[in-house]
């Protein structure tokens, strides 16, 4: 084994460690911790493969942005911020199991599907300029098509979200903002 794959292979256990902490611990805050450890472990992993472009995003996008977000959104909903009898289900060996089989599965199929084949590194292979060419020349069909999915998504966010598009409940009332009386039903 090579340097690189001793720390690829470290960098993974650390993920994979973080990764359980972050679905076993019952403190939300800890868990969104454990995510920034886990994310950090994914963006060195990717250094490792010379990819220094998507490690970047990973911090800045994931790390910077998504778990800030997360535990703002903990802090804004009054979330409980101990220990909660709430986060454990009581499905936790049958969570267990199912994961342990989602994994053999997995590791089966990809050790049988590669076997003994490698790919060379070499340096620059996840430079800006080669992802850029391959998402916008290979992949630019997917892109767009998952660019459209997730405009969908969040259109479909918006029109649940709000009460006053598509015949949402009145909760006013039967008033307007001004205190004056609808003139369907109001006082």
């Amino acid at each position: 084994m090579s340097g690189q794959e001793v720390v690829f292979a470290l960098l993974g256990v650390v993920a994979v460690g973080a990764g359980i902490m972050v679905v076993t611990t019952r403190q939300l805050v800890h868990a969104a911790l454990w995510l920034v450890v886990t994310f950090g472990a994914l963006a060195g992993g990717y250094l490792v493969l010379t990819a220094e472009f998507v490690a970047w995003v990973q911090v800045l996008i994931y790390v910077g942005a998504v778990v800030v977000l997360l535990l703002f959104g903990i802090m804004l909903t009054r979330a409980p911020i101990g220990e909660s009898a709430d986060l454990d289900s009581g499905n936790r060996w049958v969570a267990a199991g199912v994961a342990l089989a989602t994994a053999a599965v997995l590791v089966t199929v990809m050790a049988m599907g590669f076997r003994d084949d490698r790919m060379p590194l070499k340096a620059g292979g996840g430079s800006a300029d080669e992802l850029g060419a391959s998402v916008f020349r290979t992949w630019v069909l997917p892109f767009e098509v998952l660019s459209v999915l997730l405009l969908a998504s969040l259109v479909g966010a918006i029109v649940l979200s709000r009460t006053d598009i598509g015949g949402g409940a009145d909760i006013g009332g039967g008033t307007d903002i001004g205190g004056r009386a609808d003139e369907e039903g109001g006082a």
